[in-house]
């Protein structure tokens, strides 16, 4: 794979055409999917490595374990010293990291190392790697108590599939991780039937296909690979609640998490439904739904309110309400104000002048998205390891373009339809929901992804 990042540099070196061209997608006999984007606006070169494995498909016990092997990567190999690869990439005026969520893990590159095979560390290396994401863990979940809470809902909305396990594991089982676990793992999901290779940049998809052929084509499959299979959720027949308090926290404020179905291959329609009605309920301040409910007005009962809607996940995701409180209001009277705004809109309907706004900022950020390599390139990955197509990824701003009120309708009804399906959460501070509010905080974004 370095030979395989050598040639991609020496690539950017041709002359620029002055449009990109249309996303190519082929697959060598290993069963490794290459996905090449041009774009010869710039000569720099982007390339991921995605591997259809994260921390969803860890063995139970293990928590953590994905992301234990995804920074164990940046070791040495049976031809390579710890931090060569690194140091070749940052010798050639690029950069590498890497990333683990629940359906993936990634590694990228920027101008790939013997990531598909000869992994080797010693068991020093892998005890210091232990400590450093059991630091990590400190530093990015439990000194912050709005990350805290969102890891507690989590496991509180996802009964029984491992959606409800935090991505970077639960400490306990984390102090416990081997170098053997991460071998296991590493064996059980990494060959190249089972990644996706994405090329972003100026390069050509001739050249992407010649170089891949040359490295990646020797690489056997791995025949240890299996279908995934994850434990799914049981019908919930409770309502659930939880209230957490901190004294860190300076602001309280109520989320709900709803289960709400993710985007699917060949059939987006419900998810773009879906990413619709987030926008239109809390998208913005000024003109959601909840923003003019709540925040609006001489006497507004809300600092801010939001939704927002996670569409990439291999099985059901989650869509999201959440309220900071004005001073002296309540989290009981703040969850009161937004239910009743829901249930407003559930008997309007849409406004046809706020869609037409919707539809004009979605299809703006579709638009930019897509001028972002970067960014595009990391967007295919994520859909691409996570059950969706090349087709779906280039169809979805038609999917969202083809939304009608209607259907906003419906997904709304749907995923409001039983309570027993959501988790409602207040996190307080140390004197409940009647401390003062303190400028310059809010809600914690939910982690989806924990780099290297």
């Amino acid at each position: 794979m370095r030979r395989f990042a050598t040639g991609l540099l020496a690539a950017t070196a041709l002359s620029l055409p002055a449009q990109a061209e249309p996303v190519t997608e082929f697959t060598l006999d290993n069963g490794l999917e290459v996905v090449v984007i041009e774009d010869h606006r710039t000569p720099a070169v982007t390339q991921m490595l995605w591997y259809r494995a994260g921390a969803a498909d860890e063995p139970p016990g293990v928590s953590g374990i994905a992301h234990f092997l995804e920074h164990l990567m940046f070791k040495g190999t049976d031809t390579r010293e710890p931090g060569e690869f690194s140091e070749i990439v940052e010798a050639q005026g690029g950069r590498d990291n890497a990333f683990t969520s629940w359906d993936y893990t990634g590694y990228f590159q920027r101008v790939a190392a013997d990531r598909l095979a000869n992994r080797s560390f010693t068991e020093a290396e892998w005890l210091r790697e232990r400590d450093v994401i059991l630091e990590e863990r400190g530093q990015v979940v439990e000194s912050r108590p709005g990350a805290v809470f969102n890891e507690q809902m989590r496991a509180a909305l996802f009964q029984n599939h491992p959606y409800g396990i935090p991505i970077i594991g639960w400490r306990h089982e984390m102090e416990i991780l081997t170098g053997d676990d991460a071998i296991d793992f590493f064996a059980a999901h990494y060959g190249p039937e089972n990644a996706v290779v994405v090329v972003a940049g100026g390069i050509t998809a001739e050249e992407v296909r010649t170089l891949a052929e040359t490295h990646y084509a020797p690489l056997g499959p791995n025949p240890a690979i299996t279908e995934r299979r994850r434990p799914q959720e049981p019908p919930h027949l409770a309502e659930r609640r939880i209230e957490m308090s901190d004294p860190r926290v300076a602001q309280p404020y109520v989320l709900r998490q709803h289960i709400a179905p993710s985007r699917r291959a060949g059939d987006q329609a419900g998810a773009a439904a879906l990413t619709v009605l987030a926008e239109i309920l809390g998208g913005s301040p000024a003109t959601s739904v909840l923003g003019r409910a709540l925040t609006r007005g001489s006497d507004p009962v809300a600092l801010s309110a939001s939704a927002w809607y996670m569409p990439v996940a291999l099985d059901d995701t989650t869509f999201s309400l959440a309220v900071v409180p004005a001073e002296g209001v309540t989290l009981a009277e703040a969850e009161a104000a937004m239910d009743a705004a829901v249930a407003q809109f559930l008997e309007d309907g849409v406004d046809p002048e706020q869609f037409a706004r919707v539809r004009t900022r979605i299809r703006a950020a579709e638009v930019f998205g897509r001028d972002r390599i970067d960014s595009r390139a990391r967007s295919m990955g994520a859909a691409l390891t996570s059950g969706l197509t090349l087709d779906d990824v280039e169809g979805w701003t038609a999917a969202l373009m083809a939304v009608t009120p209607e259907q906003v309708m419906a997904a709304a009804e749907a995923v409001f339809d039983d309570p027993r399906r959501a988790v409602t959460g207040w996190l307080t501070g140390p004197d409940g929901d009647e401390m003062p509010r303190r400028p310059g905080s809010g809600i914690e974004p939910p982690m989806t992804e924990v780099s290297q």
